[in-house]
C-alpha cells in the first residue's frame, strides 16, 4: 500500500513535529490546515486562488460527492483532481461523519449503514467496501477508512461497541483497498485507519493497538469535536498520540479554532481541517491576531482599517472594513469571496508561523505568546 505516499520528521520541538508529507500530487509540511471543499470546491474560492494561497491539500467529501454529481460521473470524467481541475494533493473523508450527523435518517447495522438523501430523501447504503470504492472512483490522494462516530455523550458501552466495529470496518476497508491497489487509481491513493472510542481512554488505547496491527501508512483521531469539552478533547488527544508510531502523519479530523491548531500541535499532531474559517467568513465573522472581528457591527460603518493590520493578505492591503461591511450588508458574492481568502490566510499563516518556530526550536514560546494574545482578545468587535 501507498506506493506513492511518504511521511518524514524532518524536526521535533518537544511533542511538536515539523514534517514533510509526499503524495502523487503534492509535496506538503507538516503541521498543515487542509481547507475543506464539501462538494469539489472550497466555497468563494477558485481554485487559482487556493494555488496563489499556497494549499497544497484539501478535503472533498465523499458523502456529497457521492450524492452529487456521483462518483461515477467523476471517474469518468478522470477522477476529481481532473473534474475539478486541480493540479495538487487531495484527501477524501469517508462519508461516516456526515451518516453520523443524520440521526434520523440513518441505520447502522453490521454490514453498514443504510441512509436517506438529505437532498430527495432517496435510499442508499454505504458499507465499507462502497465507501472504499466511492473514493477510488474519486481518486484522491488520501482516503479514509469508513467508521462510526458516536455522538457525546454517549454509554461506555455505546462506545465501545461503536469503537469494535469500527476496528472491524477497517479491516474490511483495508482488505478491500489492496485487492484494488494494482489498479492505477489504487496505485496513486493511501487509506488512513480512523482512532474512535468516544472520551473514554482505554477504549482509544484499545483502538489504537488494533488498528496498529492493520499497519495503515498514518492514523486519523475521530469521533471528537462533536461537543464535547475542550478539556477532554485534549485529554483523548494525549492519551492517543503517544501511541501512534512516529514514522507516520497524525490527523485530527474537524478541530478548528486558531487555539487549537497551536494546542494540537503543541501535543504532536501534524494535518488538521475544519469548516470554521470558511463557513465563519460567509457569515461575516473574520479571524485576526486580535481575535474575533463581525464584520456588520455598526461599529465598522466608517472604519477605514483594513480587517486586520498585522495581515499580509490582499485583502487587508486593499479594503477597508467599512467597504466590507457594506458587501456584507448588500449580500454581495464578493463579499463571501474577500472574506473568506482573508480566514484561509490566516490559518495558513498561523501554520506557517508555527512551522518556522519547531524549526528553530521556538514553538514552545511562539505557543505561549499566540494563546496569550488571543485569549486577552476576548469578546469579539
Amino acid at each position: 500500500m501507498a506506493s506513492n505516499f511518504q511521511f518524514q520528521v524532518l524536526h521535533t520541538d518537544g511533542a511538536a513535529r515539523l514534517g514533510k508529507l509526499i503524495t502523487p500530487h503534492a509535496e506538503i509540511e507538516t503541521p498543515v490546515f487542509m481547507p475543506v471543499g464539501t462538494a469539489g470546491t472550497v466555497k468563494a474560492l477558485t481554485q487559482g486562488q487556493l494555488e496563489e494561497l499556497d494549499v497544497r491539500i484539501f478535503l472533498a467529501n465523499t458523502y456529497h460527492l457521492y450524492l452529487r454529481p456521483g462518483d461515477e460521473l467523476i471517474r469518468e470524467q478522470g477522477g476529481l483532481h481532473r473534474f475539478m481541475a486541480w493540479p495538487r494533493a487531495l484527501l477524501t473523508d469517508s462519508g461516516g461523519f456526515q451518516v453520523f450527523s443524520m440521526s434520523d435518517l440513518r441505520e447502522i447495522t453490521e454490514e453498514g449503514v443504510r441512509f436517506r438523501s438529505h437532498y430527495d430523501g432517496s435510499t442508499h447504503f454505504f458499507s465499507p467496501e462502497r465507501s472504499i470504492e466511492v473514493q477510488m472512483n474519486l481518486g484522491a490522494d488520501i482516503i479514509m477508512c469508513f467508521d462510526e462516530c458516536t455522538p457525546f455523550p454517549c454509554s461506555r458501552e455505546h462506545a465501545r461497541q461503536s469503537m469494535l466495529m469500527t476496528v472491524r470496518w477497517a479491516e474490511r476497508c483495508k482488505n478491500h483497498f489492496e485487492q484494488r491497489f494494482l489498479e492505477p487509481q489504487g496505485a496513486e491513493q493511501s487509506l488512513f485507519g480512523i482512532i474512535q472510542g468516544a472520551v473514554y481512554a482505554d477504549l482509544r488505547r484499545e483502538c489504537v493497538d488494533r488498528l496498529l496491527t492493520q499497519e495503515f501508512p498514518g492514523y486519523a483521531i475521530g469521533g471528537l469535536s462533536v461537543g464535547e469539552p475542550k478539556g477532554k478533547m485534549f485529554e483523548m488527544v494525549e492519551v492517543t498520540v503517544p501511541l501512534l508510531p512516529p514514522d507516520r502523519p497524525r490527523y485530527m479530523m474537524g478541530m478548528g479554532t486558531p487555539e487549537d491548531l497551536v494546542e494540537g500541535v503543541r501535543r504532536g499532531l501534524d494535518m488538521f481541517d475544519c469548516v470554521m474559517p470558511t463557513r465563519h467568513a460567509r457569515n461575516g465573522w473574520l479571524f485576526t491576531h486580535d481575535g474575533h472581528l463581525v464584520i456588520k457591527n455598526e461599529i465598522h460603518k466608517r472604519s477605514e482599517k483594513p480587517i486586520d493590520e498585522r495581515c499580509g493578505c490582499f485583502v487587508c492591503r486593499r479594503y477597508s472594513r467599512a467597504y466590507l461591511r457594506h458587501l456584507f450588508h448588500q449580500n454581495e458574492v464578493l463579499s463571501a469571496v474577500l472574506n473568506t481568502y482573508h480566514n484561509v490566510y490566516f490559518y495558513l499563516d498561523t501554520l506557517r508561523r508555527i512551522r518556522q518556530s519547531i524549526a528553530s526550536s521556538r514553538f514552545a514560546e511562539f505557543a505561549v505568546q499566540f494563546l496569550s494574545e488571543w485569549r486577552q482578545s476576548g469578546a469579539s468587535v
